[in-house]
């Protein structure tokens, strides 16, 4: 006798996966293939996944490190995360081809450095040290014109020569609420300090925390399809165990599944993704389940996006 499935509410947080930054940055190496021809080379990983990696590399892509790597009679794109200043001058100085995919919200903050510096203020930063994008914010300035605060033991004793004079700015894809604990610390020790207009943390990193809010305690275990080094994918993974359900935890793909792990008795199983992850990898997962238990969707919409990145000008037309 066959024994009957077991029935499993998947309540599927909306927004998540691809945001308009990422989508961009995609086009842009895929345009680019198109225009010049493989292989195009592309400077660090342009989004934190590695099925979008790998898809590109399938279509001629070449991934490396560093611009030594790229040889001068190829194009060159720069990641989502946005680099230092030095790399755009040292493409220019060879005179190489290079397209810019860093995400427009991300420039944005590289711009309110800037003034800030040019204001005579020192930046502090906050945000995760080593991250892509934190090196590329820190090198928009000279060396020691931005400080870097990590958490609130750091916004607790960050020293600064100019209480006057000084400004902060944060990463795009840090958790709103740690982030707002943060900000309030540098607030109080130092009452002059300027912020941004808008906060940097960008709409897609705060629809899908608020949508991972929105199911959490209803779920009895929620997963988060992303990647290891996706600050905004791990970022869900902690906005979701504070949220209400402890057992939760990052996916890289369907295959990766511990179906141990989610045992016998969840009911109620939350599925995000990361703003780099595509939804491909969700499809995989619910057909995943689809052999395992009896599955009914419900998808819990908190927020609708509408937001699109115009592409360089070198690849429109």
């Amino acid at each position: 006798m066959i024994e009957a499935k077991k029935s499993l509410t998947i309540l599927l947080a909306s927004p998540r996966g691809f945001c308009a930054g990422v989508e961009r940055a995609i086009q842009i190496v895929e345009r680019a293939l198109a225009r010049y021809g493989s292989p195009v080379y592309v400077r660090h990983e342009i989004v934190h996944n590695r099925s979008v990696v790998e898809a590109l590399e399938a279509k001629g892509a070449i991934f490396v490190e560093e611009l030594d790597e790229v040889p001068d009679d190829r194009p060159v794109v720069f990641s989502a995360h946005g680099v230092p200043k030095t790399v755009p001058a040292e493409a220019a100085r060879r005179h190489l081809l290079y397209l810019d995919a860093t995400c427009p919200l991300v420039s944005k903050v590289h711009r309110e450095a800037e003034r800030h510096a040019e204001s005579g203020r020192t930046v502090i930063l906050i945000g995760h040290a080593g991250h892509p994008e934190v090196i590329g914010t820190m090198g928009q300035l000279p060396p020691g014109q931005v400080l870097l605060v990590e958490d609130v033991e750091q916004a607790e004793s960050v020293a600064v020569s100019d209480p006057l004079n000084l400004a902060y700015a944060t990463q795009t894809t840090l958790s709103v609420d740690d982030t707002v604990d943060i900000v309030a610390i540098l607030r109080r020790r130092f009452p002059a300090i300027h912020g941004p207009k808008k906060e940097d943390i960008c709409y897609a990193t705060t629809n899908r925390q608020a949508a991972v809010k929105a199911i959490a305690a209803r779920c009895d275990a929620l997963v988060v399809i992303g990647a290891p080094n996706s600050s905004n994918s791990m970022r869900l993974v902690e906005v979701a165990t504070n949220s209400g359900c402890a057992r939760s935890r990052l996916l890289q793909r369907a295959g990766d599944m511990d179906w141990e792990w989610l045992g016998d008795n969840v009911r109620r199983l939350g599925i995000t993704a990361g703003a780099s992850a595509p939804e491909h990898l969700v499809e995989e997962l619910i057909a995943s389940c689809r052999h395992r238990y009896e599955v009914t969707i419900e998808e819990v919409h908190t927020s609708q996006e509408h937001v699109v990145f115009k592409l360089p000008r070198e690849l429109v037309g």
